[in-house]
């Protein structure tokens, strides 16, 4: 892996990254990882929401948990963030973070508009709401979302090429001991599932109606043998309770614990998944892979739709007519690329800590943000 930089770390330049949800933790891993190698401090932070503290249990990242998920209500949701904000403080004026990094975490932000911290907001769907006033220092996201929708001055917007999913997917490496694990014969066709995030600001319900027509589909397959990846425990409750039968023959099953995601999904058939990282993690594998997800489709997913990377099930008929259940025989290896996904985002963190900090990234049809960061210490 290519470690040169264009600055050297000043000293011990510490980093602040927080973990929001479950997808953040495999994606700041490898990041984690290089900067640590290149001489920079990290703070690391997580929600203890979704699969994040099983994940970095997992993957052995050292994190201060902080705060919990606070459900669908649009109350408890913005008394959540506030809250989880306040409980992040403390960590914040502790260790004086140079800078802060997360994929979308709103607390974090929060915090740095407060304490005047920079920060830099990854997103790779350019549709999840936002904080309005309270904007980052820099914005980066895939190239393929266009600056016009994101609502930012372009001089603030930083690029990288591919998929996030691409920053981790180059270090997978199988293990084809998965379907034992989890009781799977070689003879049956396995389909990895993910329901529709239904406590998300984006949920839709034709999702839901999708993902019942999905599973009225795959029950009538006897071959077909679903591994059901559930968000929360909530949500296992629910499949379990509206589907018994599926669950008692073993026809669906939710693994006892927390498996690598990468390797169910390369050890599958196909993956039909409510949207998101599942099934742009399937897509970065050459995997097939289906998406039940109806909120607004993001520049990623289009891109990767247009591409035939990814098929859009945008009606029940859709699921008959478009869902092909072939068995399919992995290599012993995936085609995983390279790192220029990797390099290009943590050469570019490098750069902004080596650098002075502008004033936010905010929308410009805001004026001008009451918020300006103190500027970073430029390297030596």
């Amino acid at each position: 892996m290519n470690s040169a930089s264009p600055h050297k770390p000043a000293g011990k330049a510490k980093i602040w990254i927080d973990l929001d949800n479950s997808p953040h933790v495999p994606f700041f891993a490898p990041i984690i990882d290089e900067l640590e190698k290149r001489g920079y401090s990290i703070v690391l932070t997580a929600r203890d929401a979704f699969q994040v503290r099983e994940l970095a249990d997992l993957l052995h990242l050292n994190c201060e948990l902080v705060g919990r998920h606070n459900g669908k209500s649009k109350i408890r949701k913005v008394f959540g963030l506030c809250f989880r904000a306040l409980q992040l403080i403390p960590s914040a004026l502790r260790e004086k973070p140079d800078l802060a990094i997360s994929h979308g975490s709103r607390s974090q932000l929060i915090v740095c508009a407060a304490l005047r911290i920079p920060s830099l907001l990854i997103i790779d769907y350019e549709c999840a709401k936002r904080l309005g006033l309270v904007q980052p220092t820099w914005l980066m996201c895939p190239e393929v979302i266009p600056a016009a929708a994101l609502g930012c001055d372009p001089k603030r917007v930083l690029k990288y090429p591919g998929l996030k999913e691409d920053v981790y997917v180059p270090r997978f490496v199988p293990d084809p001991r998965i379907r034992h694990q989890l009781g799977l014969s070689a003879d049956d066709l396995v389909v990895t599932m993910r329901p529709p995030a239904t406590e998300a600001h984006y949920h839709r319900r034709q999702s839901d109606e999708l993902f019942e027509a999905v599973i009225d589909f795959l029950s009538q397959r006897p071959q077909v043998k679903v591994v059901m990846l559930p968000r929360n425990e909530k949500q296992a409750l629910y499949l379990k309770d509206h589907w018994p039968g599926l669950f008692s023959n073993q026809k669906i099953r939710i693994p006892q614990q927390v498996v690598d995601g990468l390797n169910l999904i390369w050890h599958s058939d196909l993956v039909i998944s409510g949207g998101g990282t599942m099934n742009r993690e399937a897509a970065a594998l050459g995997m097939p892979v289906y998406s039940t997800f109806r909120g607004k489709i993001g520049a990623v997913d289009r891109y990767l739709s247009d591409r035939g990377r990814l098929v859009l099930l945008e009606s029940v008929e859709d699921v008959q007519r478009k869902i092909q259940l072939i068995r399919r025989k992995p290599a012993a290896t995936p085609q995983n690329g390279n790192d220029v996904v990797l390099s290009s985002i943590v050469n570019q963190v490098v750069s902004i800590v080596g650098s002075k900090f502008p004033a936010t990234c905010q929308d410009p049809s805001l004026g001008s943000s009451s918020v300006h960061p103190k500027p970073i210490k430029a390297a030596r």
